[in-house]
């Protein structure tokens, strides 16, 4: 039987999203083992003179916890 954990973390990108959620996913897995999923639960971005100058994304990680 395998229980699984989930912790919440906050990812940024200045490309778009997409990034946002891979970048935070790969700096996750250096401390994290057995990743197994991760659900986007919220989107930002910041804003500077009418651009989008960064995205952040809000990632709920799943993981699975060893003996």
């Amino acid at each position: 039987m395998s229980v699984a954990k989930v912790t919440e973390i906050i990812s940024s990108s200045p490309t778009g999203i997409e990034d946002a959620v891979r970048e935070g996913v790969k700096r996750a897995s250096k401390t994290i083992d057995d990743i197994q999923s991760v659900w986007v639960k919220d989107t930002k971005a910041t804003v500077v003179n009418g651009d989008i100058t960064e995205w952040r994304c809000t990632l709920k990680v799943t993981f699975i916890v060893k003996d």
